[in-house]
């Protein structure tokens, strides 16, 4: 019954009685059905009643397990006693380390009551721990940053590890931030709403965005790690064999410099209409009438004819380009950075996959914000395909789409509030900060 009550966020009374009735009729109130009424109370904002159920627990019960902590963080947080949270944070720290979100609920208690300095010591223990923190958190800072002037570096330590850390902000802290620009003492900043353009200049201030291409020395850098901790590192032959790896390389390296790189079994499954080898064939004929030297890497078992894969879709693909078929227990992925590493900066590679498991092996934050800069310039993703029609690629922005500065602006693409964006498209919206002279 509580249950259901907290499912439909039932009158606070109605649960009071309950627990009232179970008391008389049991003589106690057990463990569970407190933490269920608990929850009930701070989802409801009913803060008297988690005051009274945090005394009730203290006195009945010798330790509080991290979900009853969680919630009288929660719950003390919303109010003028929000310090007593820090205590309950303190010995969740003895079993577990908090969660962002724990540490965040204290942060906007500290902020809502005008304790700034305990708000950033939180937010440097987030950091400290290796925790991403929540937006909603970051939000409150840059919130209660609009009445202090004095956070303005700290404010901008959150948008450079965005930048760093490749988040996209979402619409409700975006407008925090421009709010925050717009009211600095000092410095006058203009906020105005863009939007991405292909000519990589802003449409509001006119200044020319990043350029998403590496360097030959940031290129090299990238390949060089890659190659070490991706392809040679020790995870590498859970994934496939020594010997198919050196076979692979030896294949490479006899072929001349491929433009793309085609991963052949996720680009097959892109979409449910026509066979995967008709998806996968329509894929390679767009790229050829490119003119482009194209590689398909592909699975043993696409070459046995099936309803899946056509023998005759699957012979045309291999005479449009070079093929190489892995074991069908090998993973794709270090094949396709191999082959499309080793080919040149010039090279792209055609694969929905986000790679994450491979930019977690990248030794430090600066070779992942390479990787992922290199990703974003040279994934080239299949939109949409309808058998018999025009093969359509997203195509691959000139700037770089990563929150930006060069001193006198900042450009910030962000998330819609409702907006629908797949992970591995980036946001076509923008914050646009220019100092007004």
């Amino acid at each position: 019954m509580i249950t259901r009550m907290l499912s439909t966020g039932a009158d606070i009374d109605v649960a009071k009685s309950l627990l009232a009735y179970v008391a008389l009729e049991t003589g106690t109130l057990s463990y569970e059905l407190l933490l269920k009424y608990l929850a009930l109370c701070v989802q409801g904002n009913h803060h008297s009643e988690v005051f009274d159920v945090y005394d009730i627990m203290k006195s009945r019960f010798k330790a509080l397990d991290t979900g009853a902590c969680s919630l009288f963080v929660k719950g003390f947080s919303r109010t003028e006693r929000w310090k007593e949270a820090l205590p309950i944070l303190e010995n969740m720290k003895k079993a577990i380390v908090p969660s962002a979100r724990n540490y965040g609920d204290v942060i906007d208690g500290a902020s809502r009551y005008g304790d700034n300095a305990a708000a950033w010591a939180l937010y440097s223990e987030i950091l400290d721990k290796g925790l991403i923190p929540n937006q909603e958190t970051w939000q409150t800072l840059f919130e209660s940053g609009l009445s202090d002037p004095s956070n303005v570096e700290r404010l901008q330590s959150v948008l450079y590890y965005m930048r760093d850390n490749q988040i996209y902000p979402k619409e409700s802290l975006t407008k925090s931030i421009k709010a925050w620009f717009e009211r600095l003492p000092g410095d006058k900043w203009k906020g105005s709403w863009s939007t991405a353009v292909p000519s990589a200049v802003c449409q509001s201030c006119q200044a020319r965005l990043e350029s998403i291409q590496l360097s030959e020395e940031e290129y090299r850098q990238l390949k060089d790690q890659v190659m070490k901790d991706v392809i040679e590192g020790r995870d590498v032959f859970n994934k496939t064999t020594p010997e198919e790896l050196e076979s692979f390389k030896a294949f490479v390296k006899r072929k001349p410099a491929f433009d793309v790189v085609v991963d052949g079994l996720n680009v097959a499954n892109t979409t449910a209409k026509g066979s995967q080898s008709e998806t996968l064939l329509a894929v390679v004929s767009a790229l050829e009438q490119q003119g482009l030297r194209i590689l398909v890497l592909g699975r043993k078992h696409m070459l046995r004819p099936s309803r899946s894969w056509d023998r005759h879709h699957m012979s045309l693909v291999q005479k449009k380009a070079h093929c190489f078929f892995t074991d069908n227990i090998s993973e794709d992925d270090p094949f396709l950075l191999y082959a499309a590493l080793h080919s040149g900066n010039h090279c792209i590679f055609v694969s929905r996959d986000l790679m994450r498991d491979h930019k977690a092996c990248l030794p430090n934050g600066a070779i992942r914000r390479l990787f992922f800069k290199w990703q974003r310039g040279h994934q080239l993703v299949l939109s949409t395909f309808v058998p018999g029609k025009r093969v359509r690629f997203q195509q691959i922005q000139s700037f770089d789409t990563i929150i930006q500065t060069d001193g006198t602006s900042w450009h910030i693409p962000y998330d819609e509030d409702g907006g629908d964006r797949c992970t591995y498209e980036v946001p076509q919206k923008w914050l646009c900060l220019s100092r007004v002279d």
